[in-house]
């Protein structure tokens, strides 16, 4: 089983930079993309948007060009989800779940904290709203995996830049902690870094994220902000972060999975 999770900075920009054209050759089971920045009715069914063969499901922002989610994949899912019950990120469109059998499969995109104070507070109600959540699903018996953009670098291994952003959102100490519960023992956390897992100290080879100011892409100043948490469960057999092309600037993270 092979997912595929990206950051596509809008579903039509990455599509014009080839997004579309190049999915087909990954032997993909499942998409998931975020801040897809716009209204499924905006794309008017455009078949470049929904490819023959895909089950496409989108959970759009209500307000306009912002956030999003979407999951595209091989096989219809036996049930589709798309609130978490809180109205405030519900209405940002930040969650979507296929369900296969006793697999989950999450589009997942954190609330950003960078544009100022306000938005860090959305971000950290968000944290303290979704940990509950996290747990609830992590007994539930189900297998997860949840792809998106955490919006958090965990480790110093995770950015470039670590010690001249310990004071930036995204890399602050109580989001890194909150990571820490998060991939600490159960039943507070349990949950497992599926790339980590694979590549426990890969530093600039797994940056998912540059930043477009400066030279950033150019030279690897990256951030690793991208994640498929999973339980544990799944057993991740490879992990790529893809380069080659620019969809985004976040790039793709490919993991494999044991059937």
């Amino acid at each position: 089983m092979r997912i595929i999770s990206l950051n596509c900075n809008g579903i039509r920009s990455a599509a014009r930079k080839g997004l579309f054209d190049w999915l087909p050759r990954q032997n993909a089971d499942v998409l998931c993309l975020q801040e897809t920045k716009a209204q499924r009715a905006d794309l008017n069914d455009d078949a470049l948007f929904f490819p023959d063969g895909w089950h496409a499901q989108m959970r759009d922002a209500q307000k306009k060009g912002y956030a999003g989610v979407a999951i595209y994949a091989r096989h219809k899912p036996d049930a589709v989800i798309d609130t978490l019950g809180n109205d405030e990120f519900d209405g940002e469109g930040r969650y979507l779940e296929y369900r296969f059998g006793k697999l989950s499969v999450i589009s997942l995109y954190l609330p950003s904290g960078s544009a100022g104070p306000e938005r860090q507070a959305s971000k950290d109600r968000f944290l303290a709203f979704f940990l509950p959540k996290l747990r609830e699903w992590r007994a539930s018996g189900r297998e997860y995996v949840i792809c998106g953009d955490w919006n958090i670098a965990h480790r110093n291994i995770d950015l470039k830049n670590w010690r001249s952003n310990q004071k930036n959102s995204g890399f602050l100490p109580h989001e890194r902690a909150w990571l820490d519960v998060v991939l600490g023992p159960a039943p507070e956390g349990g949950w497992i870094d599926a790339y980590r897992s694979l590549h426990p100290d890969t530093e600039g080879e797994a940056y998912t994220w540059w930043s477009n100011r400066g030279q950033a892409w150019a030279n690897n100043v990256g951030w690793r902000i991208d994640y498929h948490m999973i339980t544990p469960g799944l057993k991740p057999k490879a992990a790529a972060v893809y380069k080659a092309e620019r969809f985004s600037d976040h790039a793709p993270l490919t993991i494999d999975y044991a059937d």
